[in-house]
């Protein structure tokens, strides 16, 4: 699927972003006669440290980013639930851990937050071809962004928070358009754009959209600075315990995470480990009845299958309800500091996210409620009829109670060592 409004960062366009930089800076030249230090020119925001390496349309995103007078009412921004301390995660200082507190009192998120890092390599939402280990070829919904990726690509990702009145509630885009216009940084946006910029809003949003695109395709949200990155590279040794994970996370009869959470074996470059496939997997979680709506039996959050417009994209020998329960899988890469875990964040901790994926078939009593007949309810955050797409063909799920797990207590902390090795920030 190819959509020409959006092109990742990271492939052959850049050399369109490098001319457009180029582009921006002649602009500059033309709107002031000489070209003085960028801190000179916003004399109403100086650049604090972390801002010296931003391009002028980076910088910009990153004002929008952190504005928390973008929301209704003011007080909340992107960055208030994206914390760059926590991998631009976070829930707002949430009551609820698994759920972002809104811009409305009272009013949270419908899913765990996820994190932003390495987003910006994910491709548009599309299907793709993918083969099992028979050969058979079917076609697999990949990428696009959150969980059930109804923001097809990174500009999406961006507008729909705005507008979300469950979270930073903005009434249009067009106020949002206002709000920047009068707010401290809005000399940047003309000398980007142009002193008629704010003439028209829905253009000047989708401008402003891609400065806040072009901010989070920086570095920082992709900086390879793990311990691991420079394990690829021969600079930093893991421990045996660390390296026993790694062998478990590969092996296809153990761990198998390679299987969703790629990697290239055999590659040193850390761009060839996003630790994602970017595709959409059911793993039958437990229900989070911290989550208020789970209060009701009836509610149930279905996932990839309640995608606007999915039924135009999918095959068409496919019926959609085929879907329901998936959500997209994540990248691995700062995990250890991005709880809780999971959409709907029933896991506090790594470890049990871990030992859910070896024990869920073998020991379904450790993590499931039980009804009225005490009896175990598996797979009890999904709709009985949609049971069967949980998958249980893949290890570590090929099991059945009595049996048993593909990992132990032991390989199970091997692989929670191993994963701590993913968090930016290890490089010396």
């Amino acid at each position: 699927m190819k959509d020409e409004s959006y092109m990742p960062p990271h492939t052959k366009e850049k050399n369109m972003a490098r001319f457009t930089q180029l582009r921006l800076s002649l602009t500059f030249l033309a709107l002031l006669g000489t070209a003085p230090a960028l801190s000179q020119t916003t004399p109403d925001v100086p650049l604090v440290e972390d801002e010296r390496s931003l391009s002028p349309l980076e910088l910009l995103g990153k004002r929008v980013f952190e504005d928390v007078n973008l929301s209704e009412p003011r007080g909340q921004s992107c960055a208030s639930c994206h914390d760059a301390s926590k991998a631009f995660q976070g829930n707002f200082a949430s009551p609820i851990a698994a759920l972002a507190r809104g811009a409305v009192a009272g009013r949270f998120g419908n899913r765990n937050t996820p994190t932003l890092t390495y987003m910006s390599f994910s491709p548009v939402f599309g299907f793709v071809e993918k083969k099992d280990d028979a050969g058979k070829v079917e076609m697999i919904p990949t990428g696009g962004q959150f969980w059930d990726g109804h923001a097809k690509n990174f500009k999406a990702q961006f507008e729909i928070p705005l507008l979300n009145p469950l979270e930073m509630n903005n009434p249009s885009k067009a106020e949002a358009v206002r709000r920047i216009k009068s707010g401290s940084y809005t000399n940047l946006v003309v000398k980007l754009y142009g002193a008629d910029v704010f003439a028209k809003p829905e253009e000047a949003f989708y401008k402003i959209v891609d400065a806040v695109v072009a901010f989070q395709s920086t570095e920082r949200f992709h900086p390879f600075a793990s311990r691991f990155d420079l394990y690829l590279q021969g600079k930093e040794k893991l421990n045996k315990q660390e390296l026993r994970g790694f062998a478990l996370f590969k092996d296809p009869k153990k761990g198998n995470c390679l299987a969703c959470h790629a990697g290239k074996e055999g590659s040193k470059n850390p761009k060839d480990w996003l630790f994602t496939d970017f595709s959409y997997d059911n793993l039958g979680l437990p229900r989070n009845k911290l989550i208020p709506a789970n209060a009701k039996a009836e509610e149930f959050d279905l996932g990839l299958c309640k995608q606007a417009g999915l039924a135009a994209l999918a095959p068409k020998d496919v019926k959609i309800d085929s879907y329901c329960g998936a959500f997209k899988v994540p990248t691995l890469r700062n995990v250890a500091i991005t709880g809780p875990y999971m959409h709907n964040g029933v896991f506090t901790s790594l470890r049990d996210a871990v030992k859910f994926y070896a024990t869920r078939d073998t020991n379904p009593e450790n993590w499931y409620s039980k009804g009225a007949d005490g009896k175990v309810q598996k797979f009890d955050d999904l709709p009985a009829q949609y049971h069967d797409n949980v998958n249980v063909k893949e290890a570590p799920y090929d099991r059945k109670p009595g049996q048993k797990p593909r990992l132990n207590d032991r390989d199970i902390d091997a692989l929670v060592a191993f994963l701590g090795t993913l968090t930016d920030g290890g490089k010396k």
